[in-house]
């Protein structure tokens, strides 16, 4: 019971997050020499953005003031590792503040050598200031002495428009040359400035349009709509032109039986008996099928309401509704895996339904655990929280399963009947050799080298927002590519599907999805290019974070693709069979 409660009230706060809250720190409004916050949230080398550190892991030291007590408020806070610790600093509303010693430090050997491995790999720190993010630099080191040093005096810059903080900026001074046995003495200062920037705007700050908004971003979502058309227009071609030209020698009433016969002695008709056999592993496939559709309609919304509500600017919000909207969509999953799994006649539908329930959200959490590991050891901010880990779950035990086996059982009861346009022959048709380009190993692997290829520059932005300092916002590029790699994906197999079954191979249920979701395999290939050449991370925790997560998302993309693959070779194959003349 207290799991089911606590699952309840962390997706009753993810709710209010996205959708309804605007308290304290979202929309605050203050009245002069109101206290405002100043929240330390971590610490982190600057090569990695997501290896972070509780801020006072490094031998800081907090203000004379009391301390605050800070909850997490939504379960996306705790996952993304947000440790916001009241600092002890005094700032009020619209009341300057001169240069002001706050605390001090003596340098013992333990602590100058945690200052100096973090001034060696260049830690930040992040702060918040009425839910802005501000960030500072630990320190520098000198090449010529070999000497490290520390910024000790923060400077606060902070603007008003009204009766709100509309812009904050914080500047490092004061180098001060570390040595054992010292003391060191922190002090900040605070100057208010009116500013005209509109409380609706103050995050544009933090974005970043020369990056986003290059031409070459523009350019490749040109490059992709191109080979939308030209992919379209090879399966309109197919469908017009070479299947016409079957249907006319299938169907022709003027040849005689044995000319038809000599005629009919290869192509995609010859299989009619077996290409709606069930594929082996159809609990599986089901599962994925029912997965990938749950995948697809949460990325659909979440991007929807992203460009509707920026959800970007606030802490953990997108994640929360991430999380949300994957609860609320498990009738999704139960309602067309279900249904497929009885259109494959399927028996063990409570199976499907559990392992269709539990298998995204199963490889996420194996993912995530292992890596935790590694975090929980390194000691990091990253590392989940146990009451996080229970708390997800009981999402999964009393929100999920339940949601899914209500979509199951409305999956079977309204799509359930297979209604196949071909009967299916008792005994398998032996499948004959064939061209080293039509076996389905070869077709799944360069199948999804064009639906990689049209959304290639998109996945570069999004590996820089996620791995370096940039705030991903251009989510109306990510639409497009959506729909664009949609489409594509669509049309690769379909033409795919049709080179196999001409090929007098009908395993083609497997293949069409396996052609879709190779596209994961040159994105986690892509992935191997990036950490090499494009970022300069290092160590056993860096390494094994970046590639943990990495392949999570390639698994769930060639998940959300393989989904997209099969429907449209399912659909595909209904049409061109429940059109010829079977005898």
């Amino acid at each position: 019971m207290w799991l089911q409660k606590s699952a309840l009230l962390q997706l009753f706060l993810s709710i209010i997050s996205f959708v309804l809250i605007r308290s304290d720190e979202h929309e605050h409004k203050y009245e002069p020499n109101e206290e405002v916050v100043l929240w330390v949230n971590t610490v982190g080398p600057y090569h990695n953005r997501q290896e972070t550190y509780p801020y006072f892991s490094l031998p800081f030291c907090a203000g004379p003031k009391p301390s605050i007590n800070h909850y997490h408020e939504t379960l996306g806070e705790n996952l993304l590792g947000v440790e916001l610790e009241f600092s002890g600093v005094n700032i009020a509303f619209r009341g300057d503040y001169t240069k002001t010693e706050y605390c001090s430090v003596d340098l013992t050997k333990e602590k100058y050598e945690l200052f100096v491995y973090a001034i060696k790999n260049h830690y930040w720190y992040q702060m918040y200031i009425d839910d802005l993010p501000i960030w500072g630099i630990v320190g520098e080191y000198d090449e010529k002495d070999e000497s490290f040093w520390l910024w000790t005096h923060k400077k606060f810059e902070l603007g008003y428009n009204e009766d709100r903080i509309v812009d904050v900026n914080l500047t490092s001074e004061a180098k001060v040359k570390l040595s054992p046995g010292m003391n060191i003495k922190f002090s900040y200062e605070v100057n208010w400035k009116k500013s005209n920037i509109k409380f609706e705007d103050r995050f544009e700050k933090y974005l970043d349009p020369g990056f986003f908004q290059h031409r070459i971003h523009w350019f490749s979502i040109f490059n992709s709509f191109m080979m939308v058309i030209f992919l379209v227009g090879i399966v309109s071609m197919i469908l017009m032109r070479t299947l016409r030209k079957d249907y006319a020698r299938y169907n022709e009433k003027d040849i005689d039986d044995l000319e038809r016969d000599l005629g009919d002695e290869y192509g995609w008709k010859q299989v009619h008996g077996d290409v709606f056999r069930s594929p082996p592993f159809s609990t599986f496939l089901a599962s994925l099928y029912g997965s990938g559709c749950q995948i697809a309609s949460v990325v659909l919304i979440v991007v929807v309401f992203t460009i509707i509500g920026e959800l970007y600017t606030e802490r953990g919000s997108l994640l929360n509704t991430a999380i949300f909207m994957y609860a609320v969509t498990s009738p999704v999953n139960g309602f067309f895996g279900g249904g497929l799994y009885a259109r494959l006649g399927g028996k063990l539908w409570i199976r499907q339904m559990v392992i269709g329930s539990l298998l995204v959200p199963g490889f996420v959490s194996l993912t995530a655990f292992l890596i935790n590991f590694i975090a929980i050891y390194y000691q990091a901010a990253k590392a989940i929280h146990f009451t996080s880990m229970l708390a997800i779950v009981a999402i999964c035990i009393f929100i999920i399963l339940p949601c899914n086996l209500i979509g199951t059982l409305l999956g079977r009861a309204l799509t359930g009947q297979a209604n196949y346009p071909c009967r299916i022959n008792a005994v398998p048709r032996p499948i004959p050799e064939k061209k080293w380009y039509t076996d389905p190993l070869v077709i799944t692997i360069f199948g999804g080298l064009l639906p990689f290829g049209s959304i290639f520059i998109e996945v570069y932005f999004v590996f820089t927002s996620f791995w370096a300092y940039k705030i991903y916002y251009v989510y109306g590029f990510m639409l497009l590519v959506f729909l664009i790699l949609l489409i594509v994906t669509i049309c690769v197999t379909i033409v795919t599907t049709y080179f196999l079954l001409n090929a007098e191979d009908y395993r083609w249920q497997w293949t069409s999805f396996a052609t879709g979701a190779s596209i994961s395999l040159y994105i986690y290939m892509y992935s191997f290019y990036y950490y090499f050449f494009k970022t300069k991370m290092y160590g056993l925790f860096q390494t094994a974070f970046y590639f943990g997560y990495m392949a999570l998302l390639s698994g769930i993309l060639g998940i959300m693709c393989g989904t997209f693959g099969y429907t449209g070779a399912n659909y595909f194959v209904r049409i061109i069979y429940s059109t010829v003349k079977i005898d």
